[in-house]
């Protein structure tokens, strides 16, 4: 029993985005040991362990979009029996942009372990090879198909400071990324393509320069894209000093001035700081 106790679990299994040889030693142990494999799809995932020689001890069982919510107290009940369960979808990391993120809560919500056998994930590989600033990002899904959630969506890029990852359907995205041409033209972006597939591609430029070359071609495969952030705007010193000096005149602490100032300008902390450590030299105190 205490065996069973170890094993039970949620496993959250990644699969390969195209190479076979993205599939890591971990992922291959948890799909050949578990007592059931719940997929997005079975007939993708049985020729996916097919061509990995994994023979699976457990049934397949699909989980789907459509019927993660249904299925979702299944999954509990097979862990809470004490089984070790994976879920994959048909490439990359379950709940990314596709089923999983129920289940999970689910799971973690009835006090049960989730685990995971990392790996691929199209939204770190599109961002690995964009050429973009990595350090901060956000991802926000699929690109709406409603013109007017598209254009709600763009005004908050518009406005983002991190690196924009999104997924679009390649019959969508010539159009996609024309009008994100029509409001950013200059602004940078990486069109990430048939991820380690054989057809793998990556186009980067302007939106102006990429929207171009689309518009021209007949694009085929899983598409990801990788949207440079907004540009800030010019920090005005003189506004930001003035600011600080009338909070510190009024006898604010140098941290609550700082905080003050970064909550109602906008500024960065180390910005605000350091100019309020300036100002606090000039004054001698």
């Amino acid at each position: 029993m205490e065996e069973a106790v170890e094993t039970a679990a949620l496993v959250v299994v990644a699969t390969p985005l195209g190479n076979l040889g993205d599939i890591t030693r971990r992922a291959l142990e948890e799909l050949s040991r578990a007592a059931t494999i719940y997929c997005e799809d079975t007939r993708r995932t049985r020729t996916l362990l097919s061509a990995l020689g994994i023979a699976p001890v457990g049934r397949l069982v699909a989980l789907h979009e459509h019927n993660e919510v249904a299925l979702s107290a299944r999954v509990v009940a097979d862990v809470a029996a004490g089984q070790r369960v994976a879920l994959v979808t048909d490439a990359g990391t379950p709940g990314i942009s596709d089923p999983g993120a129920r289940v999970v809560a689910a799971v973690v919500a009835a006090g049960y372990r989730v685990t995971t056998a990392p790996g691929p994930s199209a939204v770190v590989a599109a961002l690995s090879v964009s050429g973009l600033p990595t350090e901060r990002f956000v991802m926000d899904g699929f690109v709406p198909r409603k013109a007017g959630e598209r254009r709600a969506l763009y005004d908050v890029w518009a406005r983002e400071e991190r690196t924009i990852i999104a997924y679009e359907s390649p019959q969508r995205l010539a159009v996609t990324l024309a009008e994100l041409a029509q409001v950013f033209p200059e602004r940078r972006v990486a069109v990430v393509r048939e991820l380690t597939k054989i057809y793998e591609e990556v186009l980067r430029g302007t939106l102006a320069e990429v929207s171009e070359l689309v518009g021209s071609r007949d694009v085929r495969g899983e598409v990801v894209l990788v949207l440079d952030a907004a540009t800030r705007p010019a920090l005005d010193g003189s506004l930001v000093r003035a600011a600080l000096a009338e909070r510190l005149g009024e006898g604010a602490s140098l941290r609550d001035a700082v905080a003050g100032v970064v909550a109602d300008l906008g500024v960065t902390h180390r910005e605000a700081y350091e100019m309020a450590l300036s100002l606090r030299a000039e004054r001698g105190t």
